[in-house]
């Protein structure tokens, strides 16, 4: 048990009897306790496994590659529908925590095999995300462009390519493009730093909302 993640527990109010539940599960399947990106972390071997944390609406435990999992049950769920690698179990009670409790420990142990065995989630290509009409608009009418853009790494390209796909407007997907246009002429991913501030480079960590030029 890691003391930071005992300082975490405490400050949680809504989801806190839900939240030490799934610890409780989740350390007696002997998996290592520490705190990583804020959140309660459990590894093997320190092999990142699973994260013990909440939303507005639900305690969960994430799996990493949540992805591999049998699902056998259907519990796990998408965090998102571009997610390719996590999966988590939500939970809205401690008595669900209980009914539960079988089903999470077969997943916890089914995850630290998929770690030890060193499976990797097969992340979609490249060429499986959507270019929109818009995007494809502004690379026939802007080569300079469309260079940059394909100068991005794939991961940079992806993000970009969802986050202008997503858009249910042709305005808003146009829009989109615009706003990020001079960051990709950088070089720049959608979640790449461009204040310079940031203490996670190449990520921005947030830094530039607290930044007062002089």
């Amino acid at each position: 048990m890691d003391s930071k993640v005992d300082e975490f527990l405490r400050k949680q109010v809504k989801w806190h009897d839900e939240l030490l539940a799934l610890r409780n599960i989740v350390l007696s399947c002997g998996l290592e306790e520490t705190l990583k990106w804020r959140q309660p972390c459990y590894m093997h071997n320190g092999k990142n496994i699973a994260i013990v944390s909440s939303f507005k609406n639900h305690a969960f435990i994430s799996f990493f590659k949540g992805a591999l999992l049998s699902n056998h049950d259907t519990i796990l769920k998408s965090p998102g529908e571009n997610s390719q690698h996590t999966r988590l179990i939500p939970v809205h009670s401690v008595s669900e925590v209980h009914t539960l409790e079988r089903s999470i420990r077969t997943y916890i142990f089914e995850a630290v095999e998929i770690e030890k065995q060193a499976l990797k989630v097969t992340p979609k290509a490249l060429s499986d995300y959507e270019i929109s009409v818009e995007l494809q608009s502004k690379f026939d009418s802007d080569s300079e462009f469309q260079a940059a853009f394909e100068n991005l790494t794939p991961g940079r390209q992806k993000g970009y390519l969802l986050h202008f796909s997503n858009a249910k407007q042709s305005a808003t997907r146009t829009a989109r493009i615009e706003k990020y246009t001079n960051r990709i002429l950088s070089g720049k991913g959608i979640n790449d730093c461009v204040c310079g501030h940031s203490k996670r480079m190449p990520s921005c960590d947030g830094s530039h909302k607290h930044f007062v030029k002089s």
